[in-house]
């Protein structure tokens, strides 16, 4: 690779990652020509960018970038280095995860996210269980919904209850004035029963 080859994969490299809110790098090495078809594959289908990039121009790349101090990463710089670039923070740690229940490649060597830094596969597990911007807000509309179910939930059950009450009334209300007619006879049978004639 010329000089001038150089300058532009390391310019390449630059637009690609200066935006850029989650950077992982991972090692692809052991893994066949089919497996790594297939992870690209995978990867074109969850938004992720993967590059496969020589490990001296990577740390170009990332040292001319300003804001962000990637030099935590650059020991990890090592062998073969596939740059994974995506929107969601877990989706890439999902990915090396998935493809791990087969093998035990892909391999993280380093990630950034979140104003984080992550260096080593052993932090792995713990980039999968990072909440992504979608399901964060999903978790938050939840937490909105439930009080707001409740309410309507309690006033739904207030109007039942008050509509069995207002229907219970008329019934009531009857039942009463059956009552009242019949508790009104009773002390005219006894009149009538003062009034006749006793047997001589």
């Amino acid at each position: 690779m010329t000089k001038e080859d150089k300058v532009l994969v390391i310019q390449e490299l630059k637009e690609v990652l200066q935006d850029a809110k989650v950077v992982y790098v991972a090692s692809l090495e052991g893994m066949n020509a089919a497996a790594t078809s297939e992870f690209r594959r995978q990867a074109f289908k969850q938004n992720i960018t993967v590059k496969v990039v020589k490990n001296t121009l990577l740390q170009k790349a990332l040292e001319s970038i300003e804001g962000v101090d990637y030099s935590e990463m650059f020991p990890t710089f090592k062998g073969n280095s596939a740059l994974m670039i995506s929107e969601t923070a877990n989706a890439p740690a999902k990915l090396i995860q998935g493809f791990r229940k087969k093998a035990e490649v892909p391999a993280l060597k380093s990630a950034y996210l979140q104003e984080t830094f992550y260096v080593g596969d052993e932090n792995l597990a713990a980039l999968v269980s990072i909440k992504s911007r979608e399901e964060m807000i999903g978790e938050i509309i939840t937490l909105l919904q439930s009080p707001l179910r409740n309410v309507l939930s309690a006033l739904q059950n207030k109007e039942d209850a008050a509509g069995s009450t207002e229907e219970e009334t008329p019934v009531a209300e009857e039942a009463k004035a059956e009552e009242t007619p019949a508790a009104e006879a009773a002390p005219e049978a006894s009149t009538d029963a003062t009034d006749a004639p006793s047997a001589e």
